[in-house]
């Protein structure tokens, strides 16, 4: 098992990363209970595959269950699913003591987390997260909310869990194009702060969603690493932590713009959003024209969606996609903010962006689809 620290004073806590922990499920978390008993909210895509894993391994440390089952999908991070879920806890009577389980991908992490944040002005909670994009960013960092309709993650907390629980093991169970979304985030980070992490990419991304569990803990591993270190300097996001942010402008406006639906999952955004996001840097001037070429040509490689031609069905037009993109929370005195980049690898947040380039960028990506 690897185990990243996530040094926070009084609520440090630690990302456990190996398959199999969902069996020993209940010998990890036992040592947090102030009595014998979780709550576990998940999906219902998640229940069916491994609610009896996780209550197995659970039961075997003599800790008992009640669950709670939602609908999957991003349309899951909502105000009626949020009340509901609060509701159920306050019906089971859980206390400030407690630990609640957040069991599946980032969906269920962020609104089990919210959910735990607003509960008696804040409950413990356990991260499990099943899917490979909550388990490289998603399910570290404290950061829980749900999405509007003016657009994504504009309600929420940072409310930090009391550990996280990563099994490798049941990444093997997500469809390929899940697989693909959340490797979205992973590239990400190569490209936002660690070249050489993108140049192990390159020759590792295609074995290691081929299955090579050696290769998917490390990915897991040097992903969860850089963003503990960033959430460590900057645990509310006033300075670094927007660099997590790479692709997420675009990203984000991509994502409303489609909905929230299965026309384009969050990873997809944010790879999509990563290529925008050096073609802008390239335009600009501050990035070789090679680098956003050579990114999308990875995402190729990959099988995965790299321009908004990729993305089934209407979109907005330029002016429709900036009114989206202006719900950013990177949004400052009213002027949005952008995670560039000089190189892969090298990212920084830039104010003052000429938005007659950023607008080229689009006009020209809505061009070829």
């Amino acid at each position: 098992m690897t185990t990243v620290h996530v040094p926070l004073g009084d609520r440090a806590y630690d990302v456990r990363i190996a398959p199999g922990l969902l069996a020993n499920a209940g010998a990890e978390i036992a040592p947090l209970l102030n009595r014998p008993k979780v709550w576990i909210v998940t999906e219902e895509t998640v229940a069916r595959l491994h609610l009896d894993a996780l209550n197995a391994g659970l039961g075997a440390s003599g800790i008992a269950t009640q669950t709670l089952i939602l609908p999957p999908g991003e349309s899951t991070k909502s105000w009626p699913q949020l009340m509901r879920t609060v509701e159920w806890l306050l019906e089971a009577r859980v206390e400030r003591k407690d630990v609640v389980l957040a069991f599946g991908g980032g969906v269920i992490g962020d609104l089990v987390g919210f959910a735990a944040a607003i509960l008696r002005r804040g409950v413990r909670f356990v991260q499990l997260p099943t899917s490979l994009l909550a388990q490289v960013d998603s399910s570290v960092g404290g950061k829980t909310g749900i999405n509007a309709p003016q657009g994504k993650n504009l309600i929420g907390a940072f409310h930090q869990p009391s550990l996280v629980l990563a099994d490798i093991e049941v990444l093997g169970t997500l469809t390929p194009r899940d697989f693909l979304a959340g490797y979205g985030e992973v590239v990400k980070y190569g490209g936002l702060g660690d070249a050489a992490f993108f140049d192990w990419l390159e020759v590792n991304g295609p074995a290691l969603a081929a299955g090579d569990m050696a290769l998917r803990q490390e990915a897991v591993r040097r992903s969860v690493q850089m963003k503990a270190d960033i959430v460590v300097r900057d645990e509310t996001e006033q300075g670094d932590r927007a660099l997590l942010n790479l692709g997420h402008t675009f990203g984000h406006a991509l994502e409303a713009a489609t909905g929230y639906s299965d026309r384009l999952l969050h990873g997809e955004g944010v790879a999509i959003g990563c290529a925008l996001a050096f073609e802008t840097s390239a335009r600009l001037g501050v990035m070789s024209q090679e680098c956003p070429s050579r990114f999308r040509q990875h995402l190729s490689t990959m099988g995965m969606k790299k321009d908004l031609s990729d993305i089934a069905g209407d979109l907005p037009d330029t002016d429709g996609l900036i009114t989206l993109m202006g719900q950013d929370k990177k949004v400052e005195a009213g002027q949005l903010r952008f995670v560039l980049a000089r190189a892969i690898g090298e990212a920084f947040v830039a104010k003052d962006v000429d938005m007659n380039v950023v607008r080229a960028v689009l006009d020209d990506a809505l061009a070829q689809r």
